[in-house]
């Protein structure tokens, strides 16, 4: 019988980072817009950097960070929370892989919206919070949501960062990637081909929905 326990924790943990990095991508985005300062250009690099790094890379960077030797481990452990081969683990490997696409995708949107626009909204009262939720996002909307379907199928498909910082876990931290890797380690082909073909149509249907979505 198929362990389906790796793939509603790929769909909870792809669901939680694709809203974290909506908000954030949200935010940063509008910021990023508002303050054009030339020097704020290294920012952008930073932001995107996990994009250019391997996987397992950056999931080493997170290992380094929130592991208990890094003063952001010790001040966790010393309050009793330990991120490392936990589930908060793989919520933040995949945060930080498709914060990058999220936020470029969405700043990208941003930037076709007439600026007249936006001054028009001031003069009529509206501050910056309601201009970005009222007009910004309903402006950009086509855009946001091939945002939110693109980080939500990278989310799914994280392996490498998931993988050095959380590990492998079954019911933890063995996300669907992780589980089709080890069933093929230990030469289990019959549960890796299972849970492959599950993912792939997932992944199918979201195509298919984005494919509708430009039509509409």
């Amino acid at each position: 019988m198929v362990d389906l326990t790796p793939l509603w924790l790929s769909l909870k943990t792809a669901s939680a980072a694709t809203a974290i990095t909506f908000v954030l991508g949200v935010l940063t985005a509008r910021w990023r817009i508002r303050y054009k300062h030339r020097g704020l250009d290294i920012l952008d690099g930073i932001l995107l950097f996990p994009l250019a790094l391997p996987p397992t890379v950056i999931g080493l960077c997170l290992l380094i960070i929130f592991g208990r030797q890094s003063p952001i481990g010790e001040t966790l452990a010393s309050i009793g929370i330990s991120i490392i081969f936990s589930w908060p683990a793989t919520l933040i490997a995949a945060t930080v892989v498709t914060f990058p696409l999220m936020y470029q995708t969405i700043r990208a949107a941003f930037l076709q919206i007439e600026p007249n626009l936006l001054d028009v909204a001031r003069i009529f009262g509206l501050s910056e919070w309601r201009i970005i939720w009222m007009v910004m996002i309903p402006l950009s909307w086509t855009s946001m949501v091939a945002a939110i379907i693109l980080s939500f199928m990278r989310a799914l498909g994280e392996f490498g960062a998931t993988l050095m910082i959380a590990g492998n876990i079954p019911g933890q931290t063995q996300t669907m990637p992780i589980a089709i890797f080890s069933a093929v380690e230990s030469g289990d082909t019959g549960q890796a081909i299972i849970l492959s073909l599950i993912i792939m149509s997932i992944s199918v249907s979201v195509v298919f929905f984005m494919s509708l979505l430009s039509r509409e």
